[in-house]
């Protein structure tokens, strides 16, 4: 059965069709929400530049398949899949019948690389007037930086993501996980909405260029404003809180393997609750933490005092244990635990189910969103390669049996 949230009506995009040359992670990533929301979203694939994300992240090693990842089928599914050789005349053409029937075109290939396979604005707008082509690249398709090729963390590096995270003394900690790919692909389906609501007010499509880069820039804010307003070279602090200097604020071990609790005490009545919570009379009466400012400017030997008392505990029931004492708190969840044991995510249905033809029924990834008229819905997984080919040329593009059979005998198809 498809997973969906409740809500009266359709799904938003339905009508929406969206061409999708992209691949790995920032595209996938931006038409994944498309897709969700309605919009028909048909892959363009061919096995000689194949997506390596149908190849890796292989949910059984042991019988590999282009239609076996795990990763692939949670950024791809709702979508279709054709396969062409846009270098064959003959599938260039399929290509271009197909761009003439479609609201969107994406890609996030390096800067200039879909323009040189044939495929520029200008020969889009031939195609179809009113078409929206958006490219994500890592610095975008303007300035002098646009040959360069970015990965997320390469990515976040520049952007000054990378700076910003990690402990005072030690060098920048990055963030370990191309993040700013994600970012990039959510930033992307914003300017694709924009795009869809500016034509449907003019009747004009436009080109949206979106550079990776500079959506690790838009999470930079606080320390750019510092810099640009009071001079401030921005200074790591960890997981302590400057705006405002509050004390407790930091994450501590708890019982078991790797868990963790963050705790955050505001105000002195919350510190002398969480006192209380940890059995630390001695902490409380000690005149060093009797202020918030004195707790501030005692941090580290604050911080190694509580973290010897919450070893002792699991990290659930301390949460819940100084959440009732009027304490923020909250533990540092593992996957299992987000997908497992969390009632909250439970209740809003945030990992719903769907088939895959290869994989079976699987969870996937939800929309942080809830619509009252509206809604998202996850019908099935990712596309096998070219799955939807045959389909898609006889039942939209009005090719024959007999040509479809002569295309895929010169590998146009």
């Amino acid at each position: 059965m498809p997973a969906s949230l409740p809500g009266a009506g359709a799904r938003p995009l339905e009508g929406i069709r969206v061409v999708d040359f992209s691949w790995i992670v920032a595209g996938p990533q931006c038409t994944r929400i498309l897709a969700d929301l309605g919009a028909d979203v048909i892959r363009v694939e061919n096995e000689s530049y194949l997506d390596s994300m149908r190849s890796g992240m292989q949910v059984y090693p042991d019988r590999p398949s282009y239609s076996g990842s795990g990763m692939f089928n949670n950024m791809n599914r709702n979508k279709r899949s054709i396969t062409a050789n846009v270098w064959h005349p003959g599938g260039r053409t399929m290509v271009e019948k197909l761009i003439a029937q479609a609201d969107v075109v994406i890609e996030n290939f390096s800067a200039g690389a879909f323009e040189r396979m044939g495929f520029g604005m200008e020969h889009l707008k031939e195609l179809n007037p009113n078409i929206i082509y958006i490219s994500i690249s890592g610095f975008g398709h303007a300035g002098i930086d646009t040959t360069y090729i970015t990965w997320g963390p390469t990515a976040q590096a520049i952007s000054g993501s990378t700076f910003m995270s990690g402990q005072a003394d030690l060098p920048p900690a990055g963030w370990g996980y191309s993040y700013l790919d994600h970012t990039a692909g959510y930033y992307g389906a914003i300017g694709l909405l924009m795009g869809l609501f500016h034509r449907s007010r003019t009747g004009e499509g436009q080109y949206i260029d979106v550079a990776q880069c500079e959506t690790g820039m838009m999470m930079g804010g606080i320390a750019m404003l510092d810099y640009q307003v009071n001079g401030r070279k921005y200074e790591r602090i960890g997981n302590h809180s400057r705006w405002p200097a509050i004390a407790p604020h930091n994450v501590y071990r708890c019982a078991g393997d790797d868990r963790w609790i963050a705790i955050s005490a505001e105000t002195d009545d919350q510190w002398l609750a969480l006192c209380e919570v940890l059995d630390a009379d001695e902490l409380a009466a000690d005149p060093l933490f009797a202020t918030n400012l004195g707790r501030v400017d005692a941090q580290d030997a604050l911080d190694a005092a509580i973290d010897a008392l919450t070893r002792k505990w699991d990290t659930r029931e301390l949460m819940y244990l100084l959440q009732s004492n009027g304490v923020a708190a909250g533990t540092a969840q593992t996957t299992e635990d987000k997908m497992e044991h969390d009632p909250q995510h439970a209740a809003r249905e945030f990992y719903p189910m769907a088939p895959h033809s290869y994989l079976g029924d699987r969870r996937f990834e939800g929309l942080p969103m809830r619509f009252s008229r509206s809604k998202w819905e996850v019908v099935n997984g990712a596309p096998g390669l070219g799955e939807h080919t045959h389909a898609v040329m006889e039942q939209l593009l009005g090719y024959t049996a007999e040509e479809i059979a002569a295309l895929a005998a010169e590998v146009a198809i």
